[in-house]
């Protein structure tokens, strides 16, 4: 009988997933700790939902071009299910459930991961990580600019300008009025605005016969995307209080491609990369349609992708060298134990656990060391200071590492001579 021949497994991740080593986490934290502190201060509160939800949740409420990104099967309880591709569908499932006990208007956050069965491209994943970040309850212009000031200061924390960045702002009613007066049927609409949607990144020659099916030519379009841009003044003076007027401009092409958006959207454009980092808008329907009616809810939000931000902040010179130092920050140390007498570990010990129990980074040999590896195993860790532990106990030295200056002091009064 034949012997099977062995299995040969791969060493590397999926097509379109990431490891995350030392550096590449350290990096994935400085971006989430900052969309933290950015939401924070704006009120949001954080929440989380289940990484896999039923299929029908995105198949009747995504519109058609998500459904076939899914990561969808049948589970052994013979249920439809799906990977989640975006957390929108997920949020307004949550809020219609326990609608009743939160007061409005809610302002939450979630920082989570993310699938989609897509050819990946250059920032694009199959899983990735994103922010979203929604408004729920409020109809208020003044709520809209609360989202759009969100969004520009989530970029501006990472230092980038409005050199770097603008918002791409329209209204879905325009189109409304354009495919109404047009007679073209609510339910086709979607369809032609994935047309829109797609017209910056695919040549004429391909939107052209796609716009024929609509009954709509190239010019006819080109001519409305020319006309004066629609009354946003109050929206522009919520902004210009807020001193973020230069960030916002008007463009009607800008439709964002699911189908559950009902007004506001918009887009963060980084001009010199040619590419959106985010996006959003309202979606009022969304929650009633979930619940055939039985709660309704107006809802504003976006959301921010992991992998196309990080391209950008490591293609800008100021921001990239934010990222690298978040690198040095995740592994450097506040100070490195030498034990200089092997008869003291005991009480080298002792001292560090103490040390780190306050809050201290510090590491040590696992094992007997010569003093001088000790050394440079502390200074390429990055430790400020060195923790010398030797005969004189207990007396201990301090080195501060970069001034190579040295102090003695009581095992006691290392903590406070540390500045903590």
């Amino acid at each position: 009988m034949d012997t099977p021949a062995p299995i040969k497994l791969s060493l590397q991740p999926l097509p379109g997933f990431r490891d995350f080593y030392p550096a590449e986490h350290a990096v994935r934290t400085y971006i989430f700790e900052t969309w933290r502190r950015v939401c924070r201060s704006y009120a949001f509160a954080e929440y989380d939902g289940p990484m896999l939800e039923p299929e029908e949740l995105y198949v009747k409420k995504s519109g058609g071009e998500l459904v076939g990104q899914l990561f969808n099967f049948v589970d052994k309880g013979k249920r439809a299910v799906a990977l989640r591709p975006e957390m929108t569908p997920t949020v307004a499932r949550m809020l219609a459930v326990r609608d009743r006990d939160y007061k409005k208007p809610v302002k939450w956050f979630s920082i989570a991961s993310f699938f989609r069965y897509e050819k990946q491209q250059d920032g694009r994943l199959r899983e990735f990580c994103q922010l979203n970040c929604d408004l729920f309850g409020d109809r208020s212009t003044g709520g809209e600019a609360e989202l759009l000031s969100l969004a520009i200061d989530l970029f501006r924390a990472f230092g980038l300008t409005a050199e770097d960045f603008h918002l791409r702002v329209n209204d879905r009613g325009v189109w409304d009025d354009f495919l109404g007066a047009r007679g073209i049927a609510p339910e086709r609409r979607p369809d032609f605005l994935q047309i829109i949607d797609k017209l910056e990144r695919e040549p004429r020659a391909v939107s052209e016969p796609k716009l024929a099916e609509f009954s709509v030519s190239w010019e006819e379009l080109q001519a409305f995307l020319a006309e004066p841009a629609p009354s946003f003044g109050p929206l522009i003076a919520e902004l210009e209080a807020r001193g973020l007027r230069e960030f916002v401009r008007f463009d009607a092409t800008i439709v964002r491609g699911l189908a559950y958006y009902t007004g506001l959207v918009f887009e963060v454009f980084a001009p010199a990369h040619g590419r959106a980092l985010a996006g959003g808008g309202r979606y009022d329907d969304l929650i009633a349609t979930l619940t055939d009616g039985a709660v309704s809810q107006h809802a504003f939000g976006f959301a921010v992708g992991d992998v196309v931000l990080e391209k950008v902040l490591r293609a800008v010179p100021h921001t990239r060298a934010r990222l690298e130092e978040s690198v040095r920050a995740a592994s450097a140390l506040d100070a490195y134990g030498v034990i200089a007498d092997e008869a003291r570990r005991p009480e080298a010990l002792g001292l560090f656990a103490q040390l780190r129990a306050a809050g201290l980074r510090l590491d040590y040999p696992l094992a007997a060391a010569k003093v001088g590896k000790q050394f440079q195993a502390a200074e390429a860790a990055g430790a400020r200071y060195a923790v010398v532990i030797g005969a004189e106990w207990p007396q201990v030295k301090l080195k501060t590492l970069a001034t190579r200056t040295e102090e003695a002091c009581a095992a006691e009064e290392v903590l406070a001579r540390l500045g903590r």
